[in-house]
């Protein structure tokens, strides 16, 4: 049988339930327990595809083409193992199975309520994965705060689970705040007691307090959590603020957090946790040779989130070559007013992010036209490897109004375009190619030579391509395409010849790069911009 472990938050949102519960699923895999993390989103949206990168952060995709959580991120980064559709779930979900399910009369009549039918339904979703795959320990992370009226169904949920299965097969582990209070000079305890207090009144009592703070807290503070929240002194732990996300799992290890869960879920295990490629990583990462400045031009910078995974792309490639990465966010919109050479000419290297829409576009144009003209490291994503396209058709190739139907549905001269397959595609929820698929790339190119291999696989998430009416004339010209879907023939990544580094992928390999397994496209972009400071 499967234990489970329940993370809530308390007090205020974005305190990490989604670090906390990373770094623990770590500890315990590091102790050769086979772990899972999911993620329950209160929110009523199926899943967050149709959501504003600005209201949400980024749509994190799966090898199986969930659009999912950020959080499932930092799950897949921490674990070094894909996540599937089942790992995140969102009310609009549950509640979308449940009304199916009665419009196919499947309660016999029955009124259908929050509970048991809805309840019933994440309760399903919970042991869904254990179905999948024979997992020792599933981590559930319920979203929001507790209190939120969205959060109410799920907790109910968790109350029966843990009166069902016991509280040695069902453990809740409850994230808060300690504030320090600068006028008073001291860390607060009262918003964890009225969060704890506010997790009562719903049935559940939290056998271990993780306590978000920015000093350390005493002695004295951990036996006044236990006394007044009712969890004994040894299950508070201090989740102090750090310089990375990354050291979060050891500072759970040094708090004895992994013991703790496994004492109490009565699970015998002596292996010492295996942390040493770990310590390595975060060894590189602290201790850099160098340090190379990388331009971010995109439309969403306003909020990191929006381009989490490339961030944390960024911080695997910089270590594997004990390199600094400066990221510099730069919108695209302030691109558009002679502002390019002012912008990118100390860069060291620039990455064109993914995106949408018109807006930006023609900043995104510029900033390549740059790069290409000065031989500056460029690495175009999605939207930047289309954008890509269209400056080359344009200002070398000599097809001035080559464009994007995304941008300009009247355009005579389409080099991208929508996929055949989304023509006749009206609901935008779900409906974009999504997941992993194959790539062929050509021997002696630059992504063969980070890759390492001819053939790979990565995750998508576009509904516009390269248009093959005009490969030909791409083939024919020095900007070449050296990776191919060989199933449909899309064009996946393309290479200018005879620059240093201008590399374009229709992909998303941000999506892949863990902690112990750096994404090859990324090492090589950051060692192209290393190897060009170098030059100058």
């Amino acid at each position: 049988m499967a234990k489970y472990i329940f993370v809530t938050g308390g007090v205020t949102s974005s305190l990490g339930k989604g670090i906390i519960a990373s770094a623990l699923a770590k500890l315990l895999q590091s102790r050769g327990l086979k772990v899972t993390i999911q993620k329950f989103d209160p929110y009523i949206n199926v899943d967050p595809g149709t959501l504003n990168p600005y209201e949400h952060g980024e749509c994190y995709v799966t090898e199986d083409g969930a659009e999912t959580d950020l959080d499932l991120g930092h799950y897949e980064r921490f674990l070094n193992a894909a996540t599937s559709q089942g790992n995140n779930v969102t009310t609009g979900r549950i509640y979308q199975t449940v009304i199916n399910k009665e419009r196919e009369g499947a309660y016999l009549g029955k009124t259908v309520q929050i509970i048991p039918h809805i309840t019933d339904e994440i309760k399903r979703r919970v042991s869904l994965l254990k179905e999948e795959e024979d997992y020792d320990i599933i981590i559930t992370e319920i979203g929001g705060t507790v209190g939120d009226i969205e959060s109410l169904p799920y907790l109910e949920a968790l109350r029966q689970m843990r009166r069902e299965y016991g509280r040695e097969n069902c453990l809740v582990i409850h994230l808060t705040l300690i504030p320090y209070l600068s006028a008073a000079k001291e860390l607060k305890t009262k918003p964890t007691q009225h969060s704890v207090k506010e997790l009562l009144q719903t049935g559940i009592q939290p056998d271990i307090l993780v306590c978000r703070c920015e000093r350390p807290i005493t002695k004295e503070i951990r036996e006044k959590l236990s006394l007044f929240c009712n969890v004994d002194v040894n299950s508070v732990i201090e989740a102090i603020d750090a310089e990375t996300i990354y050291d979060v799992p050891l500072l759970m290890l040094k708090e004895k957090l992994d013991k703790t869960v496994l004492k109490k879920l009565k699970i015998k295990n002596k292996v010492t946790p295996d942390l040493v490629a770990w310590k390595e990583f975060l060894g590189r990462l602290k201790n850099p040779t160098r340090e190379v400045k990388i331009a971010l031009v995109g439309k969403y910078n306003e909020l990191q989130d929006a381009y989490k995974s490339i961030h944390e792309s960024f911080v695997h490639a910089g270590a594997e070559n004990e390199c600094k990465v400066i990221i510099v966010p730069i919108h695209s919109e302030a691109l558009q007013n002679s502002e390019v050479e002012k912008s990118l000419k100390n860069m060291d290297g620039v990455l064109v992010a993914p995106g949408f829409g018109e807006r930006g576009i023609e900043g995104k144009l510029e900033a390549i036209r740059y790069v290409r003209e000065n031989n500056i490291p460029f690495f175009g994503i999605c939207l930047g490897m289309q954008c890509a396209v269209v400056e080359y058709f344009r200002n070398v190739l000599g097809v001035k109004d080559a464009a994007s139907t995304e941008v300009n549905p009247k355009t005579k001269s389409p080099v991208i375009d929508l996929m055949m397959d989304q023509k006749s595609i009206s609901k935008k929820g779900g409906t974009m190619r999504l997941g992993a698929y194959k790539c062929k790339l050509q021997r002696g190119s630059l992504s063969y030579k980070a890759y390492g291999s001819a053939d790979i696989s990565e995750r998508h998430r576009h509904r516009y391509e390269f248009n093959n009416a005009y490969l030909d004339q791409l083939k024919s010209s020095d900007l070449k395409p050296v990776g191919i879907n060989p199933d449909n023939k899309l064009v996946e990544v393309v290479e200018l010849k005879g620059h240093p580094y201008f590399l374009g992928v229709q992909y998303h390999p941000e999506l892949k790069s863990t902690v112990e397994s750096p994404h090859p496209l990324f090492v090589s972009f950051v060692k192209a911009a290393s190897d060009y400071k170098m030059s100058k």
